[in-house]
């Protein structure tokens, strides 16, 4: 499944990352209100990228090589947000899509380390796990 292009890579793990966003938050709370605040916050490009910094000292060469490549996509969204964020969310993206068909092991691992660093900052969505 190699032969696939970056944009289809990105496609696939933009929905790969929310629906491991949405799992994670079904376990903090039952509230639908709060579940849409965590989700915004724990989707959008800022925060992709932050988690991009936290697991670049794990990717191996391949592995940010698909993020790179990913980053210079050309940017086809008409979202507000910055075009650097979301190139660099679009290079986590890639990573994760390319993960999800290619390598679901590395993929669960990443998420591990993904899940632990949200755990750890609760502070970055406020009181909405509380």
């Amino acid at each position: 499944m190699e032969d696939l292009n970056l944009k289809c890579y990105a496609h696939l793990g933009d929905a790969v990352y929310e629906l491991f966003i949405r799992e994670k938050i079904v376990y903090l709370t039952s509230n639908l209100a709060r579940m849409h605040k965590i989700n915004t916050s724990l989707v959008r490009a800022s925060f992709q990228c932050q988690l991009l910094g936290v697991l670049e000292p794990y990717l191996n060469e391949k592995e940010l090589d698909l993020v790179r490549r990913g980053r210079n996509l050309p940017s086809t969204s008409k979202r507000k947000t910055n075009q650097a964020l979301h190139r660099i969310a679009t290079g986590l993206e890639v990573l994760i899509g390319y993960l999800h068909l290619n390598d679901r092991e590395r993929l669960l691992k990443l998420f591990k380390i993904i899940s632990e660093y949200i755990d750890s900052k609760d502070h970055i969505v406020g009181d909405s796990f509380k």
